[in-house]
């Protein structure tokens, strides 16, 4: 190689090819690009977009999106996420009525708020998630509510008392991963951390539904998923999620699984008989993919154990 030869530039790894039962089409229907510049209209940044979710087609055609409050730039740096880390902007007073009136306009039944990961504010944003549940009961009072929330590294307690007060319909919070994985995929939180936090949820408001997710395909054992789902149901939580974890980019995590559809079924049955109210479990699974049917659904099961249990009182 002579002086003026170009440098070649370093490989990529190479990415798992997906297989077929994981591929969706790209979007490009009417009501996609309604929603997208709603979206825009309103100044509003959705967790579809940022974590490049494979559904997004297929939901933002319904005009359902998964707001993501708080900007669009997270304070951590997940292995698995692929929305952008920074330090972020102010939090925009607007953002709450803003949203509740994207929410009007579409017509949603049921909505899901989600946040990046705020570690520079005194509360972790739990303050704005109350003020935008409040536009919302204000602007759309019969749209239910559910909110995923993070986990508020320090300072959850307070945060969850204030948003428990605000009184959600459902309480998200994911753990992820089993707790062997945290230090690679999910270096800034704390299994047990997460976990007490749901727990606390419970105990301030029964009422409320508590739902969390994992993700597959990480290097997982089939008994640590199981491990996790106790866990989960020793913290009364009501709703768990499974989906196929997919790389967004060669710098996060690799794919070391592509789960089968019928292990998803599988590890679904196992949920179900360990007495969760709700299981959403298939390669494309995600927290709000769904989330109103399965609300509905939640509730009626909910109803439905309380009547079984009164009949035999």
């Amino acid at each position: 190689m002579n002086e003026l030869s170009p440098i070649p530039a370093p490989a990529q790894p190479e990415r798992a090819r997906k297989p077929d039962w994981i591929r969706v089409k790209a979007p490009t229907s009417k009501g996609y690009n309604e929603t997208r510049q709603l979206m825009r209209e309103k100044k509003l940044a959705t967790v579809c977009e940022e974590a490049a979710c494979p559904n997004i087609g297929e939901c933002w055609t319904k005009k359902h999106a998964t707001v993501m409050i708080l900007g669009d730039v997270c304070t951590r740096a997940c292995a698995f996420c692929n929305v952008k880390t920074g330090m972020p902007r102010k939090v925009d007073p607007n953002e709450p009525q803003n949203l509740a009136d994207a929410c009007a306009e579409m017509g949603l039944e049921h909505i899901v708020i989600t946040s990046v990961d705020r570690d520079d504010l005194p509360d972790g944003g739990a303050s704005q998630f109350v003020k935008v549940i409040e536009a919302l009961r204000r602007t759309t009072p019969n749209t239910t509510i559910e909110i995923l929330t993070p986990d508020f590294r320090n300072k959850h307690e307070r945060a969850v008392e204030m948003i428990v007060a605000a009184r959600p319909d459902v309480y998200n919070h994911n753990l992820e991963t089993v707790p062997r994985l945290y230090p690679t995929i999910r270096p800034g939180a704390r299994y047990y951390a997460s976990l007490r936090l749901l727990e606390t949820v419970k105990k301030l408001d029964p009422s409320i539904f508590t739902k969390s997710g994992i993700m597959l395909g990480l290097g997982e054992e089939r008994l640590e998923v199981h491990q996790v789902m106790d866990d989960m149901r020793s913290a009364d939580i009501d709703f768990l999620t499974m989906g196929q974890y997919l790389q967004p980019t060669p710098k996060h995590a690799k794919v070391m699984e592509f789960v089968t559809p019928a292990a998803f079924n599988a590890y679904a049955g196992i949920a179900r008989a360990k007495g969760f109210l709700q299981v959403a479990s298939s390669p494309l699974t995600r927290s709000s993919y769904h989330a109103g049917k399965d609300f509905a659904e939640m509730k009626a099961a909910r109803e439905a154990r309380l009547a079984k249990a009164a009949a035999k009182a």
